[in-house]
Protein backbone atom coordinates (compact mmCIF):
# COMPACT_ATOMS: atom_id res chain seq x y z
CA UNK A 1 0.00 0.00 0.00
CA UNK A 2 1.00 3.75 -0.93
CA UNK A 3 -0.60 6.54 0.97
CA UNK A 4 -0.84 10.48 -0.48
CA UNK A 5 -1.57 12.78 1.48
CA UNK A 6 -2.06 16.39 -0.28
CA UNK A 7 -2.56 19.29 2.56
CA UNK A 8 -3.92 21.96 0.19
CA UNK A 9 -5.35 25.32 1.26
CA UNK A 10 -8.74 24.53 0.81
CA UNK A 11 -8.75 21.08 0.88
CA UNK A 12 -6.99 17.66 2.37
CA UNK A 13 -7.42 14.57 -0.12
CA UNK A 14 -6.05 11.51 1.36
CA UNK A 15 -5.39 8.73 -1.47
CA UNK A 16 -4.63 4.99 -0.32
CA UNK A 17 -3.39 2.95 -3.55
CA UNK A 18 -2.29 -0.74 -3.94
CA UNK A 19 1.04 -1.45 -5.88
CA UNK A 20 -0.02 -3.92 -8.89
CA UNK A 21 2.32 -5.48 -11.34
CA UNK A 22 3.23 -4.13 -14.91
CA UNK A 23 4.10 -0.37 -12.85
CA UNK A 24 0.06 -0.12 -12.17
CA UNK A 25 -1.33 1.49 -9.07
CA UNK A 26 -5.02 0.96 -7.95
CA UNK A 27 -6.90 3.30 -5.71
CA UNK A 28 -8.58 1.75 -2.91
CA UNK A 29 -9.46 4.72 -0.62
CA UNK A 30 -10.33 7.91 -1.16
CA UNK A 31 -10.75 11.08 1.61
CA UNK A 32 -11.37 14.67 1.37
CA UNK A 33 -11.71 17.40 3.86
CA UNK A 34 -12.04 21.04 4.25
CA UNK A 35 -8.81 22.10 4.81
CA UNK A 36 -8.53 24.62 7.94
CA UNK A 37 -5.78 26.04 9.65
CA UNK A 38 -3.99 26.66 6.30
CA UNK A 39 -3.17 29.71 4.47
CA UNK A 40 -1.51 30.36 0.91
CA UNK A 41 -0.03 26.65 1.20
CA UNK A 42 1.68 27.09 4.65
CA UNK A 43 0.75 26.38 8.18
CA UNK A 44 -0.78 28.96 10.45
CA UNK A 45 -3.13 27.19 13.08
CA UNK A 46 -1.47 23.45 13.64
CA UNK A 47 -4.32 22.52 15.49
CA UNK A 48 -6.86 22.55 12.79
CA UNK A 49 -4.76 21.21 10.65
CA UNK A 50 -4.35 18.04 12.44
CA UNK A 51 -8.28 17.81 12.99
CA UNK A 52 -8.70 18.48 8.94
CA UNK A 53 -5.68 15.63 8.17
CA UNK A 54 -7.34 13.27 10.69
CA UNK A 55 -11.00 13.44 8.96
CA UNK A 56 -9.38 12.80 5.56
CA UNK A 57 -7.63 10.07 6.56
CA UNK A 58 -10.48 8.37 8.76
CA UNK A 59 -12.60 8.84 5.62
CA UNK A 60 -9.96 7.02 3.34
CA UNK A 61 -9.08 4.36 5.96
CA UNK A 62 -12.96 3.28 5.77
CA UNK A 63 -12.85 3.12 2.52
CA UNK A 64 -9.74 0.92 1.78
CA UNK A 65 -10.53 -0.89 4.97
CA UNK A 66 -7.00 -0.03 6.67
CA UNK A 67 -4.79 1.04 9.06
CA UNK A 68 -2.52 4.08 7.48
CA UNK A 69 1.07 4.09 9.09
CA UNK A 70 3.19 6.30 6.90
CA UNK A 71 2.08 8.98 4.03
CA UNK A 72 3.87 10.35 1.19
CA UNK A 73 3.57 14.33 1.89
CA UNK A 74 3.38 17.67 -0.40
CA UNK A 75 4.76 20.94 0.36
CA UNK A 76 3.93 24.48 -1.13
CA UNK A 77 4.43 28.31 -0.69
CA UNK A 78 6.07 31.14 -1.17
CA UNK A 79 9.09 29.64 0.49
CA UNK A 80 9.86 27.20 -2.20
CA UNK A 81 12.83 27.93 -4.24
CA UNK A 82 15.09 26.44 -7.47
CA UNK A 83 18.61 26.49 -8.53
CA UNK A 84 20.30 24.89 -11.34
CA UNK A 85 23.80 23.34 -10.71
CA UNK A 86 26.50 21.21 -11.93
CA UNK A 87 29.05 18.92 -10.45
CA UNK A 88 32.21 17.38 -11.94
CA UNK A 89 33.83 14.01 -10.90
CA UNK A 90 36.87 12.00 -12.43
CA UNK A 91 35.82 8.33 -13.99
CA UNK A 92 37.19 5.88 -11.33
CA UNK A 93 37.11 2.87 -14.08
CA UNK A 94 37.36 1.91 -17.50
CA UNK A 95 33.26 3.02 -17.82
CA UNK A 96 30.66 4.89 -15.71
CA UNK A 97 29.19 3.04 -12.93
CA UNK A 98 26.15 3.89 -11.02
CA UNK A 99 28.96 4.98 -7.84
CA UNK A 100 30.04 7.84 -10.68
CA UNK A 101 26.73 8.62 -10.96
CA UNK A 102 25.95 9.02 -7.25
CA UNK A 103 29.26 11.20 -6.69
CA UNK A 104 28.16 13.69 -9.13
CA UNK A 105 25.29 14.41 -8.37
CA UNK A 106 26.49 14.56 -4.73
CA UNK A 107 29.28 17.14 -6.27
CA UNK A 108 26.42 19.37 -7.40
CA UNK A 109 24.40 19.58 -4.85
CA UNK A 110 27.35 20.09 -2.62
CA UNK A 111 26.35 23.73 -3.24
CA UNK A 112 26.19 25.78 0.35
CA UNK A 113 22.92 25.99 1.25
CA UNK A 114 21.68 27.94 4.21
CA UNK A 115 20.88 26.78 7.04
CA UNK A 116 17.21 27.58 7.92
CA UNK A 117 16.85 25.88 4.21
CA UNK A 118 16.55 22.24 3.24
CA UNK A 119 16.95 20.30 -0.06
CA UNK A 120 13.74 18.72 -1.13
CA UNK A 121 14.89 17.34 -4.95
CA UNK A 122 18.06 17.29 -6.41
CA UNK A 123 16.69 16.37 -9.85
CA UNK A 124 19.40 15.53 -12.41
CA UNK A 125 19.04 17.02 -16.22
CA UNK A 126 21.82 15.79 -17.71
CA UNK A 127 25.71 14.92 -18.17
CA UNK A 128 28.31 15.36 -20.11
CA UNK A 129 31.41 13.07 -20.80
CA UNK A 130 34.79 14.68 -21.17
CA UNK A 131 33.39 16.77 -24.91
CA UNK A 132 30.20 14.54 -25.34
CA UNK A 133 27.30 16.83 -23.69
CA UNK A 134 23.05 16.32 -23.00
CA UNK A 135 24.01 12.48 -22.23
CA UNK A 136 20.73 11.19 -20.85
CA UNK A 137 22.19 7.88 -18.98
CA UNK A 138 25.55 8.03 -18.71
CA UNK A 139 25.91 4.12 -16.97
CA UNK A 140 28.85 2.17 -19.59
CA UNK A 141 29.84 4.83 -21.45
CA UNK A 142 33.36 5.43 -21.20
CA UNK A 143 35.71 8.82 -20.34
CA UNK A 144 37.85 10.33 -17.97
CA UNK A 145 35.60 13.16 -16.45
CA UNK A 146 32.09 13.57 -15.75
CA UNK A 147 30.14 15.99 -15.21
CA UNK A 148 26.21 16.32 -14.13
CA UNK A 149 23.99 19.32 -14.25
CA UNK A 150 21.08 19.19 -11.69
CA UNK A 151 17.57 20.93 -11.00
CA UNK A 152 17.65 21.66 -6.69
CA UNK A 153 14.02 22.70 -4.84
CA UNK A 154 14.98 24.07 -1.73
CA UNK A 155 12.13 24.74 1.07
CA UNK A 156 12.13 26.79 4.40
CA UNK A 157 13.33 24.17 6.64
CA UNK A 158 10.59 25.52 9.62
CA UNK A 159 7.77 25.50 6.96
CA UNK A 160 8.90 21.67 6.37
CA UNK A 161 8.77 21.18 10.20
CA UNK A 162 5.77 22.43 10.78
CA UNK A 163 3.78 20.22 8.30
CA UNK A 164 4.93 17.38 8.93
CA UNK A 165 4.45 18.17 12.84
CA UNK A 166 0.68 18.11 11.89
CA UNK A 167 1.21 14.70 9.94
CA UNK A 168 2.49 13.25 13.19
CA UNK A 169 0.07 14.40 15.68
CA UNK A 170 -1.80 12.25 13.80
CA UNK A 171 -0.28 9.11 14.58
CA UNK A 172 1.23 9.21 11.22
CA UNK A 173 4.69 9.40 9.77
CA UNK A 174 6.27 10.92 6.81
CA UNK A 175 7.88 8.92 3.91
CA UNK A 176 9.08 11.97 2.13
CA UNK A 177 8.04 15.61 0.93
CA UNK A 178 7.53 16.48 -2.40
CA UNK A 179 7.03 19.59 -3.52
CA UNK A 180 3.07 20.11 -5.24
CA UNK A 181 3.80 20.92 -8.62
CA UNK A 182 6.15 17.96 -9.22
CA UNK A 183 3.71 15.65 -7.87
CA UNK A 184 1.25 17.11 -9.99
CA UNK A 185 3.49 16.89 -13.36
CA UNK A 186 3.78 13.02 -12.45
CA UNK A 187 0.29 12.59 -12.84
CA UNK A 188 -1.07 14.58 -15.58
CA UNK A 189 1.55 15.35 -18.20
CA UNK A 190 3.18 12.63 -20.74
CA UNK A 191 6.50 12.46 -21.76
CA UNK A 192 6.01 13.76 -24.76
CA UNK A 193 4.96 16.80 -23.78
CA UNK A 194 8.02 16.98 -20.89
CA UNK A 195 10.14 16.19 -24.30
CA UNK A 196 8.72 19.23 -26.37
CA UNK A 197 8.17 21.73 -23.48
CA UNK A 198 5.53 22.35 -21.31
CA UNK A 199 4.78 24.59 -18.61
CA UNK A 200 2.90 23.33 -15.75
CA UNK A 201 0.32 25.59 -13.83
CA UNK A 202 -1.17 24.17 -10.81
CA UNK A 203 -3.99 26.16 -9.74
CA UNK A 204 -4.92 25.41 -6.36
CA UNK A 205 -6.59 27.81 -3.45
CA UNK A 206 -4.02 29.80 -1.99
CA UNK A 207 -0.88 29.09 -4.75
CA UNK A 208 -0.22 28.53 -7.48
CA UNK A 209 2.62 25.60 -8.50
CA UNK A 210 5.05 26.18 -11.39
CA UNK A 211 6.93 23.23 -13.24
CA UNK A 212 8.24 24.24 -16.97
CA UNK A 213 9.94 20.92 -18.21
CA UNK A 214 12.11 21.28 -21.65
CA UNK A 215 14.08 18.90 -23.07
CA UNK A 216 12.27 15.92 -21.23
CA UNK A 217 13.64 17.59 -17.51
CA UNK A 218 12.47 19.83 -14.90
CA UNK A 219 13.90 23.46 -15.72
CA UNK A 220 12.35 25.53 -13.17
CA UNK A 221 10.23 25.78 -10.62
CA UNK A 222 7.99 28.35 -9.03
CA UNK A 223 5.36 29.31 -6.90
CA UNK A 224 3.15 32.21 -6.99
CA UNK A 225 1.27 33.24 -2.98
CA UNK A 226 -2.22 34.12 -5.06
CA UNK A 227 -5.23 31.50 -6.26
CA UNK A 228 -8.09 31.05 -5.97
CA UNK A 229 -9.32 31.77 -3.21
CA UNK A 230 -8.79 35.36 -3.86
CA UNK A 231 -11.60 34.92 -6.88
CA UNK A 232 -13.84 33.30 -3.97
CA UNK A 233 -13.06 36.55 -1.56
CA UNK A 234 -14.15 39.22 -4.09
CA UNK A 235 -17.48 37.15 -4.70
CA UNK A 236 -18.14 37.27 -1.07
CA UNK A 237 -16.95 41.05 -0.81
CA UNK A 238 -18.95 42.10 -3.95
CA UNK A 239 -22.03 40.07 -3.98
CA UNK A 240 -21.86 40.77 0.28
CA UNK A 241 -22.49 36.98 0.81
CA UNK A 242 -20.65 34.38 3.42
CA UNK A 243 -17.38 33.01 2.57
CA UNK A 244 -18.85 29.40 2.05
CA UNK A 245 -21.41 30.67 0.03
CA UNK A 246 -19.17 33.05 -2.06
CA UNK A 247 -17.40 29.46 -3.10
CA UNK A 248 -20.30 27.22 -3.58
CA UNK A 249 -21.33 30.28 -6.20
CA UNK A 250 -17.25 29.91 -7.66
CA UNK A 251 -17.87 26.52 -8.33
CA UNK A 252 -21.50 25.82 -10.01
CA UNK A 253 -22.17 29.30 -12.24
CA UNK A 254 -18.58 31.16 -12.16
CA UNK A 255 -17.05 31.29 -15.93
CA UNK A 256 -13.83 33.06 -16.37
CA UNK A 257 -14.91 34.88 -19.81
CA UNK A 258 -18.24 37.13 -19.58
CA UNK A 259 -18.78 37.01 -23.09
CA UNK A 260 -19.22 33.14 -22.86
CA UNK A 261 -22.18 34.12 -20.55
CA UNK A 262 -25.99 35.27 -21.82
CA UNK A 263 -27.09 38.62 -20.00
CA UNK A 264 -30.31 36.55 -18.98
CA UNK A 265 -29.17 33.80 -16.57
CA UNK A 266 -29.12 34.71 -13.30
CA UNK A 267 -27.94 33.14 -10.03
CA UNK A 268 -29.81 33.18 -6.36
CA UNK A 269 -27.30 34.74 -3.44
CA UNK A 270 -27.76 33.85 -0.15
CA UNK A 271 -26.80 37.13 2.04
CA UNK A 272 -25.80 37.43 5.54
CA UNK A 273 -27.33 38.09 8.87
CA UNK A 274 -30.69 36.16 7.99
CA UNK A 275 -31.96 38.59 5.54
CA UNK A 276 -33.27 36.98 2.11
CA UNK A 277 -31.57 35.94 -0.75
CA UNK A 278 -31.26 38.00 -3.65
CA UNK A 279 -31.51 37.49 -7.48
CA UNK A 280 -28.29 38.56 -9.49
CA UNK A 281 -27.24 37.86 -13.49
CA UNK A 282 -24.63 35.54 -13.80
CA UNK A 283 -22.65 38.01 -16.26
CA UNK A 284 -22.35 40.27 -13.49
CA UNK A 285 -20.66 37.62 -11.71
CA UNK A 286 -18.16 36.79 -14.29
CA UNK A 287 -17.33 40.80 -14.89
CA UNK A 288 -16.10 40.23 -11.03
CA UNK A 289 -14.14 36.29 -12.32
CA UNK A 290 -12.77 37.59 -15.15
CA UNK A 291 -10.19 40.96 -14.48
CA UNK A 292 -9.10 38.10 -10.89
CA UNK A 293 -8.20 35.18 -13.31
CA UNK A 294 -6.64 37.83 -15.80
CA UNK A 295 -3.91 39.08 -13.22
CA UNK A 296 -3.53 35.06 -12.25
CA UNK A 297 -2.72 34.40 -15.51
CA UNK A 298 -0.89 37.37 -16.51
CA UNK A 299 1.34 36.63 -12.67
CA UNK A 300 2.35 33.04 -14.58
CA UNK A 301 3.03 34.52 -17.98
CA UNK A 302 5.49 36.89 -16.43
CA UNK A 303 7.43 33.71 -14.19
CA UNK A 304 7.22 32.01 -17.43
CA UNK A 305 9.07 34.50 -19.58
CA UNK A 306 11.10 35.38 -16.46
CA UNK A 307 12.54 31.97 -16.39
CA UNK A 308 13.45 32.33 -19.93
CA UNK A 309 12.66 29.26 -21.20
CA UNK A 310 9.00 30.48 -23.08
CA UNK A 311 10.83 30.16 -25.99
CA UNK A 312 11.28 26.38 -25.24
CA UNK A 313 7.26 25.48 -24.10
CA UNK A 314 6.30 23.91 -27.69
CA UNK A 315 3.78 21.54 -26.05
CA UNK A 316 2.11 24.92 -24.31
CA UNK A 317 0.56 24.88 -20.70
CA UNK A 318 -1.19 22.27 -18.72
CA UNK A 319 -3.66 23.71 -16.10
CA UNK A 320 -4.68 21.66 -13.48
CA UNK A 321 -5.95 22.06 -9.76
CA UNK A 322 -9.63 22.76 -8.89
CA UNK A 323 -9.44 25.98 -9.96
CA UNK A 324 -8.67 24.95 -13.33
CA UNK A 325 -12.17 23.83 -13.72
CA UNK A 326 -13.76 26.58 -14.22
CA UNK A 327 -15.68 27.32 -17.14
CA UNK A 328 -13.86 29.12 -20.19
CA UNK A 329 -10.76 28.90 -17.78
CA UNK A 330 -8.91 27.32 -21.15
CA UNK A 331 -10.07 29.76 -23.50
CA UNK A 332 -8.72 32.95 -21.35
CA UNK A 333 -5.55 31.29 -20.48
CA UNK A 334 -4.81 30.78 -24.09
CA UNK A 335 -6.09 34.48 -25.08
CA UNK A 336 -3.01 35.70 -22.06
CA UNK A 337 -0.73 32.93 -23.14
CA UNK A 338 -0.51 33.23 -26.66
CA UNK A 339 0.01 28.98 -26.85
CA UNK A 340 -2.27 25.94 -26.39
CA UNK A 341 -3.43 25.09 -22.84
CA UNK A 342 -5.20 22.11 -21.80
CA UNK A 343 -6.69 20.82 -18.17
CA UNK A 344 -4.24 18.12 -16.71
CA UNK A 345 -6.26 15.21 -15.10
CA UNK A 346 -4.48 12.16 -13.72
CA UNK A 347 -3.75 9.06 -15.97
CA UNK A 348 -3.53 5.40 -16.17
CA UNK A 349 -4.90 5.08 -12.66
CA UNK A 350 -7.12 1.87 -11.55
CA UNK A 351 -9.43 1.24 -8.94
CA UNK A 352 -11.86 4.17 -8.46
CA UNK A 353 -10.65 5.73 -11.17
CA UNK A 354 -14.61 7.82 -11.57
CA UNK A 355 -13.19 9.71 -8.26
CA UNK A 356 -9.48 10.31 -8.46
CA UNK A 357 -9.78 11.50 -12.95
CA UNK A 358 -10.18 15.14 -11.97
CA UNK A 359 -7.74 18.61 -11.82
CA UNK A 360 -8.48 18.14 -8.04
CA UNK A 361 -6.82 15.33 -7.21
CA UNK A 362 -3.79 15.75 -9.47
CA UNK A 363 -1.67 16.39 -6.97
CA UNK A 364 -2.47 13.51 -4.56
CA UNK A 365 -2.17 10.90 -7.27
CA UNK A 366 1.06 12.30 -8.07
CA UNK A 367 1.86 11.49 -4.85
CA UNK A 368 0.85 7.63 -5.36
CA UNK A 369 2.92 7.68 -8.10
CA UNK A 370 6.05 9.03 -6.41
CA UNK A 371 5.34 6.59 -3.48
CA UNK A 372 5.45 4.23 -6.02
CA UNK A 373 9.07 4.44 -8.05
CA UNK A 374 10.32 5.34 -4.37
CA UNK A 375 8.98 1.60 -3.11
CA UNK A 376 10.68 0.13 -6.27
CA UNK A 377 13.74 1.88 -5.94
CA UNK A 378 14.29 0.87 -2.02
CA UNK A 379 12.87 -2.87 -2.73
CA UNK A 380 15.87 -3.15 -5.54
CA UNK A 381 18.37 -1.71 -2.75
CA UNK A 382 16.68 -3.95 -0.44
CA UNK A 383 17.09 -7.07 -2.36
CA UNK A 384 20.38 -6.15 -3.16
CA UNK A 385 21.85 -6.46 0.45
CA UNK A 386 20.04 -9.39 0.48
CA UNK A 387 22.50 -10.94 -1.93
CA UNK A 388 25.52 -9.76 -0.38
CA UNK A 389 24.22 -11.08 2.98
CA UNK A 390 23.78 -14.57 1.06
CA UNK A 391 27.01 -14.28 -0.49
CA UNK A 392 29.29 -13.41 2.88
CA UNK A 393 26.71 -16.16 4.55
CA UNK A 394 28.36 -18.76 1.90
CA UNK A 395 31.74 -17.50 1.92
CA UNK A 396 31.43 -17.76 5.81
CA UNK A 397 30.25 -21.18 5.27
CA UNK A 398 33.33 -22.33 3.17
CA UNK A 399 35.66 -20.72 5.97
CA UNK A 400 33.59 -23.63 8.76
CA UNK A 401 32.16 -20.28 10.37
CA UNK A 402 28.60 -20.61 9.68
Amino acid sequence: MVVGLDIGTSKVTALIGELLPDNEISVVGVGTATSRGMDKGGVNDLNLVVQSVQRAVDEAELMADCRVASVYLNISGRHISCQNESGMVPINEAEVTQDDVDSVIHAAQSVPIAKERRILHVLPQEYVIDSQESIRSPIGMSGVRMESKVHIITCANDMAKNIIKAVERCGLSVDKLIFSALASSISVLTDDEKDLGVALVDLGGGTIDICIYAGGVLRHTAVIPAAGNQVTSDIAKIFRTPTNHAEEIKTKHACALRQMVSMEDTIEVPSVGGRPSRVMSRHTLAEVVEPRYQELFELVRDEIQQSGLDEQIAAGVVITGGSAKMEGCVDFAEEIFQMPVRIGVPLGMKGLRDYVEDPVYATAVGLLRYGQEDAAVSQKESSKTDVIGLWQKVQSWFKGEF
